[in-house]
């Protein structure tokens, strides 16, 4: 439905991305260890920042400053992005982590920063977010900030899973990458980058013959468990949840795309909200088709499709 919409929308006109509409990113590049590393993470933050600029979007990177630690600059950077825009704020974690049996961190340069320090700076954050840790020791991370209208990206799926992980150079490379357009909409949703990374970490580790020491996690319904990406065929989850009110993981991260298409761009941030909500509807109504009358389900599913067809095609009436 949504690239039928697509295509026809192409024969008409939208308002352009706007600047207070734009998507943020902030990059924190953590305390590498050894040079071997700094090399490594500095090349993936360029990455981030070459794809953010293709995407039109403001990016930031968390530094230590002679005036303050890259705590303090990653948490002035939060607290200044988190209701600045209607579209999405990306918080990406390259580095290592540790943890502790009860607390996980991601290692800065200075002082480390905790799950627990970035619940409280988003806290207030009404604006999609997704956080993309990918250091060793990772998975901690999930359930601490697992949230409605949130995605959380994990390397693995365990804080005892310590050693360096590679997940995060792949999907730096496959976020803009459109081999990795799955459903070829025109554009790589950070689902699709993730399952693309995903399977480029696994073949790694199978091709050089050795045990994986990471094992992605994904969470956006709000559970704070995650899913991994073999629970995926196409951009579609196999499993239900033991949970029949929750909706699988991956369909709000499909609608996260750092590099809009140009059918895209032509949508507000407002605009784009409505029709993800309304996306959202329609999976739940979906999930519920077999427990409703045929008649009610088809009348729900036509206002449903009625609305998100007035988004791409409003009433001039109305305008």
């Amino acid at each position: 439905m949504r690239i039928s919409l697509i295509l026809i929308a192409l024969l008409f006109g939208f308002t352009g991305l706007q600047s207070e509409d734009q998507t943020s990113v902030i990059v924190v590049t953590g305390a590498p260890g050894n040079e071997e590393y700094k090399k490594i993470f500095s090349e993936w933050t360029a990455q981030w920042k070459d794809a953010a600029g293709k995407g039109e979007a403001k990016f930031s990177e968390a530094v230590q400053t002679e005036e303050k630690t890259q705590k303090e600059a990653l948490a002035q950077l939060i607290k200044a992005e988190v209701n600045q825009s209607k579209s999405p704020l990306w918080l990406v974690l390259i580095g290592h982590g540790t943890f502790d049996g009860k607390k996980a961190k991601f290692n800065l340069q200075g002082p480390d920063v905790s799950a627990a320090d970035l619940k409280e700076w988003l806290k207030d954050c009404k604006r999609p977010l997704a956080v993309i840790n990918c250091a060793s020791s990772s998975s901690p991370f999930m359930n601490t900030l697992s949230g409605e209208n949130r995605v959380i990206i994990t390397a693995t799926r365990s804080g005892s899973e310590r050693n360096f992980c590679r997940l995060g150079g792949f999907l730096a490379k496959a976020i803009g990458s459109p081999e990795a357009d799955i459903d070829k909409d025109g554009q790589t949703s950070l689902l699709e980058a993730w399952l693309a990374a995903s399977r480029y970490s696994a073949d790694f580790y199978k091709n050089e013959n050795r045990l994986s020491p990471e094992h992605p996690l994904l969470d956006d319904n709000g559970d704070g468990k995650g899913t991994p990406p073999d629970w995926f065929r196409g951009i579609r989850v196999t499993k239900k949840s033991a949970d029949p009110k929750l909706l699988p993981d991956g369909l709000r991260t499909h609608q996260l795309h750092l590099i809009p298409s140009e059918e895209e761009r032509k949508l507000s941030a407002t605009q784009r909200a409505e029709r993800d909500a309304l996306d959202i509807e329609l999976a739940k109504l979906r999930a519920t088709k077999e427990l409703m009358e045929e008649k009610i389900y088809y009348s729900e599913l036509e206002k449903l499709l009625h609305k998100i067809g007035h988004i791409y095609f409003p009433d001039p009436a109305k305008q």
